[in-house]
């Protein structure tokens, strides 16, 4: 498979990959796996190599979500939304930026990375928002939105059409994710799974 077709289909399972879990329904995890397993080759091809592996470490982190989801806990039909505790914060922010720098240091010094720390920070913060998702915290949208807005950045200056188009899309998306999963907590019987 050509480089090109791998972003398409990517492109297109990403897409359906969000809007499931917007919808909160269960599939988005066994979508979004084939998307990053796409995305990973594309993003090698490209040597945005942060991105790259980003790729396979939400593999590990879509499967926790996927359990998490399908295992919510006991007498609990579905795992609830709700914000992020302000005591996980503080640790969400500062393993973003501790990464972000050890990333991009090794990027810098040990690749031929074209954007080694703008990658690794995009690379760290997706990492916190991934695990925000499989946890069902709603701030997650919020840190989706900042990371996508430098992703279509990113990917508009290596001409990666299809990619920056698909970020422009996920933007849209965490804002409108956002929304919905803010009114579903004012309307918790409303399930999507």
């Amino acid at each position: 498979m050509g480089v090109s077709l791998a972003e398409t289909i990517g492109v297109l399972f990403g897409i359906a990959g969000v809007w499931l879990t917007i919808r909160r329904h269960i599939w988005c995890w066994p979508v979004g796996l084939v998307n990053v397993g796409l995305f990973a080759f594309v993003f090698f091809h490209a040597r945005l190599y942060g991105a790259a592996v980003l790729q396979l470490v939400y593999v590990v982190i879509s499967l926790y979500g996927w359990y998490r989801w399908r295992h919510p806990g006991p007498n609990l039909r579905e795992l609830p939304i709700s914000w992020t505790p302000w005591r996980w914060w503080g640790g969400l922010g500062a393993a973003g930026v501790l990464l972000t720098v050890a990333l991009g240091l090794f990027l810098r010094w040990r690749t031929d990375a074209v954007l080694p720390f703008l990658d690794a920070a995009t690379t760290s913060f997706s990492l916190v928002a991934q695990w925000q998702t499989a946890r069902k915290w709603i701030d997650n949208w919020l840190v989706w939105i900042a990371v996508d807005l430098i992703y279509i950045g990113m990917y508009l200056s290596q001409h990666l059409y299809p990619t920056a188009i698909l970020y422009a899309v996920f933007l849209i998306l965490a804002v409108l994710g956002f929304r919905e999963w803010r009114r579903s907590i004012a309307e918790p019987e409303k399930s999507w799974i």
